[in-house]
Parts: structure tokens; C-alpha cells; sequence
């Protein structure tokens, strides 16, 4: 395994409401050194999740909402921030009620990915939820969100959807068609 660079300063160099930026002096193994720049939370956070909810066998849930990095509405997979005290799959069935007006009887933790990882500390929880009951609470979001459908057979057409850009939520989705496959329950 390869030796971690040497941290020799670290600085935020700019700050808002919701992110920093962090230079991060760094001194590799073989002597070079470089400065790296990374987007960093404030610290405050308790991590997000992503929630893969399953209609029936075929069909995972999608909401649009509009997002500020790409200025459209774009389709994604319910998500959200982990509240004080909740754990990972108390948020994930929260989320769901607030974006989607579902909740799950079965939830579980999947994996933990990232989008960036060279320029973003920020990590999210991906969670399958499934025996979905209509369920609604009250959202942080500045409207309502719409909510869709997609076949775990068309991922490749959601792919290229024009609304539809976020990798975190594709690699979940096809990460759940295999996992469902493998149990029998998804039959390609």
C-alpha cells in the first residue's frame, strides 16, 4: 500500500453559507510537493443518504427537483441530509416521505459513495427501500417535487434522458438491479 503525502498546512481559503475550500499543503513520498484544493463541509453535517425505493420488482422511484450546480430540474433518486440523532435509515425513510410521499417498511444500507473524491470531502449512504406505503411529511424544499419511475431494464435510456446527469444516483440504481438480481427478485 502507498504511503499517504504528508499534510505540512492546511488553510480555508473561502467560505459560504453551506461549503469551504480548503488548500491543503501536501509532501508526497518522493519528495514533491503540491497544493491541492478541496470542497469541504462546515462541519456541522451528519452525512446524507440516497434512497434506491423500489415500487414493485421492475421500478425505482425518481423525483425532479431543480438544482442549483446545473441551474434545470433534473431527475435523481430521493435524497437528503442525516438529522441530529437519526441514523442512516431513519433518514433515508424520512427523506423518502418528504420528496416522494412514500415510506419503506424495509430499509438497508447498501454502500457509501462519493462524487469527487480529488476535489470533495462529502460522502453519501445508499439505502434500498422497499414494501413502499403512501406516507407523506413535510419538506425543506422550495416546492413540490415530482415524482417518476424507472425500469431497472432502462437504465441505459435514463442514462442519456437529457434531465437526468447524476452519477451517484445511476451507479446506485445499477448497483440495486445487480444486488436484486442476484437474491431472484429482479429477472433481467
Amino acid at each position: 500500500m502507498r504511503q499517504k503525502p504528508t499534510v505540512l498546512a492546511r488553510e480555508i481559503v473561502a467560505s459560504s453559507r453551506l461549503f469551504r475550500v480548503e488548500a491543503v499543503q501536501l509532501r508526497f513520498s518522493n519528495g514533491t510537493e503540491r497544493t491541492y484544493e478541496r470542497l469541504v463541509g462546515r462541519g456541522t453535517g451528519y452525512g446524507a443518504v440516497m434512497i434506491v425505493a423500489m415500487i414493485d420488482a421492475d421500478h425505482a422511484l425518481l423525483v425532479e427537483e431543480y438544482c442549483g450546480g446545473t441551474d434545470e430540474y433534473e431527475l435523481s433518486l430521493p435524497k437528503g441530509l442525516i438529522e441530529p440523532g437519526e441514523d442512516v435509515l431513519a433518514a433515508a425513510n424520512r427523506e423518502l416521505k418528504e420528496e416522494a410521499g412514500f415510506g419503506a417498511r424495509q430499509l438497508e444500507h447498501l454502500t457509501e459513495l462519493s462524487l469527487s473524491p480529488g476535489y470533495m470531502s462529502q460522502k453519501i449512504q445508499v439505502v434500498l427501500a422497499s414494501e413502499l406505503y403512501e406516507e407523506s411529511l413535510p419538506g425543506d424544499e422550495p416546492e413540490p417535487m415530482r415524482v417518476d419511475k424507472v425500469n431497472l431494464r432502462e437504465l441505459s435510456a435514463l442514462a442519456q434522458h437529457p434531465q437526468f446527469s447524476e452519477g451517484r444516483a445511476l451507479a446506485s440504481l445499477y448497483l440495486v438491479r445487480d444486488l436484486l438480481t442476484q437474491r431472484g427478485v429482479f429477472i433481467p
